[in-house]
């Protein structure tokens, strides 16, 4: 549906200069791609300067800004106030780095929607935030060599290594190769190559190195000795080392896997269909997931990737509660070693294993086993790097590992939100818990009615101790997923940790009658006691989750909602029975 109130009409006839700053805002880097955010914010402004102040209420907004129906009821829906939080981060970062001089300030104030609009009291250059925004993985940038002490006549040779490097690069249509003059464009790209030529007679010594832009590592280093005879074979030589240390990354497309070709086309886009819908993470899209794999088997029983969407399909379903344990455990791990016996060169199939192993039988050296050769057989599958951050580095305390391995995925999947989300996860389990909401941030503009994200979203925030703001993330996942446990938990356990026992209660009463009907993860019911001061109610349900192998589980050693529990003699026996002790 088109907007109401589009963001390109902003009238300059009054409160001129009121009207400039928006329009810079909306024009900025850091308002690019956040459209729903521009509108937000347009609209606000130009209410309040057309003095409809007192009507900016989250009823208003949802109908005007987020094209909500008439019969929007914001009590069930709090879509309105979480976009508030996320436009309220963005001006903050906004005044911060390409506002920082702006004299005139937009802010809106937390408790209500009426923004305020002041004129800066002093000019403060802030210092640029940490920002978390997502650097392209497929961006280098290649810097001029530098001539260090080898005369005017090395200055070509140096422009020569680089153009040699520029020219090698652009054999892979992956990946975006750009030439600075310097490296103030080094925020745009994700690495940049630079180097240096030293002399000494008739020997030359050229050194290259790959930097990280957002860690600022080196991620590697060589030299390379050559004679100023073939100055040409010296920059071949290094264009060629770089172009060897990148090509794992940036072939294009996964090595062949195979054992069978593609045989069966109907059985190949039906197991398609069924990864699009893994990849939604909805009690629908899991179940429908299942459906199209199982049709995949039926249009050709030997087909290994058919087996391995079964096998993540059903370990899926457990995880999110949409079946127990028992119905899952032997048809996932099953399948994942059918998956391996049809096709042991399948990257994809060992990742499927490795998943089992992790999340279901808690053999960390052979999940890590695994992980590694699905991706020694193919680097470029986004899940096997995912997964092998997110079930198996994650939980053995290596975050720093963990937060390389998911941007891996993220750069080779950048649309996908459960990987994007899972970024904001990893970010989480470090407690840097301010980056964590930018990642949760960028998943919501990825994809609006990913539950996942506000469930996400919902706990950073709980973290904070911003109650109501994790209570909005709460109640805008459980609209977007009724039936799935996991959001209603979470809640209840908000609404405990913020003093509303009563609501608390009525949580668990809801989540009684939903064990009735189907699974519910025992870890649901832990949470919400816990936050209760409900100990010896919640180490039982704490044990049943371990004889359920719960997946919540396995990040038990860097999840902070466990923190309280941690010298409780029942907790160690857990990380214990885990292999986590």
């Amino acid at each position: 549906m088109a907007s109401r109130h589009p963001i390109t009409a902003v009238p300059r006839d009054t409160d001129r200069s009121v009207r400039e700053q928006l329009d810079r805002i909306l024009a900025s880097a850091t308002f690019k791609q956040v459209d729903r955010l521009k509108r937000f914010l347009s609209f606000i402004v130009l209410e309040s300067i057309g003095g409809r102040r007192t009507e900016l209420k989250e009823y208003v907004i949802g109908v005007h800004v987020f094209d909500k129906e008439p019969s929007f009821d914001p009590r069930t829906d709090p879509i309105v106030r979480v976009q508030a939080r996320r436009l309220r981060a963005k001006l903050v970062r906004y005044y911060q780095e390409d506002g920082r001089s702006d004299e005139v300030i937009i802010d809106l104030p937390k408790g209500g929607y009426a923004p305020v609009i002041k004129p800066r009291e002093t000019a403060v250059v802030a210092k640029r935030s940490i920002s978390a925004a997502l650097v392209s993985q497929n961006t280098v940038s290649v810097l001029p060599f530098v001539n260090h002490g080898g005369g005017v006549e090395l200055d070509a040779f140096c422009l020569g290594v680089r153009e040699e490097i520029i020219h090698n690069l652009a054999q892979f249509p992956n990946l975006r190769t750009l030439a600075l003059d310097d490296a103030t464009g080094k925020a745009d790209t994700a690495m940049i190559v630079s180097g240096s030529v030293r002399a000494s007679g008739t020997r030359l010594r050229i050194a290259a190195q790959l930097v990280d832009t957002a860690s600022r590592c080196y991620l590697w280093s060589e030299s390379i000795d050559a004679d100023t005879a073939d100055l040409f074979g010296a920059q071949e030589r290094v264009a060629r080392a770089i172009v060897q240390r990148l090509e794992t990354e940036f072939t294009d497309g996964p090595r062949p896997s195979g054992r069978r070709p593609i045989e069966n086309l109907a059985a190949h886009n039906l197991y398609l269909q069924g990864r699009y819908h893994l990849s939604q993470r909805s009690e629908e899209g899991l179940l429908k997931a299942l459906e199209f794999f199982g049709k995949a088997l039926a249009e050709d029983a030997q087909y290994a990737p058919a087996h391995s969407g079964l096998a993540d399909a059903y370990g899926l379903c457990n995880h999110y509660g949409v079946m127990g344990p028992s119905e899952v455990w032997t048809k996932a791990a099953s399948s994942a070693a059918t998956a391996v016996m049809l096709d042991d060169e399948s990257g994809e199939a060992h990742t499927s294993l490795a998943h089992v192993k992790s999340t279901q039988d808690w053999d960390w050296l052979g999940s890590e086993r695994e992980f590694r050769r699905a991706i020694s057989l193919n680097p470029r599958n986004a899940t096997a790097h995912h997964w092998y951050a997110a079930s198996c580095l994650a939980p053995l305390g290596r975050l720093d590992e963990a937060l390389d391995e998911m941007l891996v995925a993220q750069s080779l999947d950048p649309v996908s939100a459960i990987v994007a989300s899972d970024v904001a996860a990893v970010h989480f389990y470090r407690r840097d818990f301010q980056t964590a909401l930018e990642r949760c941030d960028h998943t919501i503009e990825l994809n609006p009615h990913f539950a996942a994200a506000y469930w996400m979203l919902g706990l950073v925030q709980e973290q904070l101790k911003d109650f109501d703001e994790s209570e909005a993330a709460f109640q805008r996942a459980v609209h977007l997923s009724p039936n799935m446990p996991r959001v209603h938990g979470a809640l209840g356990r908000t609404f405990a940790l913020s003093g509303r026992q009563a609501q608390a209660l009525e949580v668990l009463a809801k989540l009684e009658a939903f064990a009735k009907q189907r699974y519910v993860s025992p870890m649901e019911f832990a949470w919400i006691h816990f936050a209760l001061d409900q100990a010896e109610q919640g180490f039982r349900w704490l044990a049943k989750a371990a004889e359920d192998r719960a997946f919540e589980l396995i990040h038990l050693n860097v999840d902070p909602r466990f923190d309280p529990l941690r010298d409780d003699r029942r907790f160690g026996a857990i990380r214990t029975r885990l292999g986590l002790g």
